[in-house]
């Protein structure tokens, strides 16, 4: 059997699939009701999500 080494914390970054759009965009809409939920709303959590989705926005205008 062959050894198999893997770089630990190796990650493809997510604007060079193939459906990079389509994830992204789940992503976004997924942050944005996070923000808007009661549970978060005046938290550090809800601005967290806020900021998430902001740059997602960022990224998808770029690729768009």
């Amino acid at each position: 059997m062959k050894n198999q080494y893997c770089r630990v914390g190796a990650v493809t970054p997510i604007t060079s699939g193939n459906q990079a759009v389509s994830i992204l965009e789940f992503r976004y809409q997924s942050f944005i009701e996070k923000a808007a939920d009661a549970t978060y709303m005046d938290t550090n959590l809800g601005e967290f999500f806020k900021k998430k989705a902001q740059g997602i926005k960022k990224v998808l205008e770029n690729l768009g």
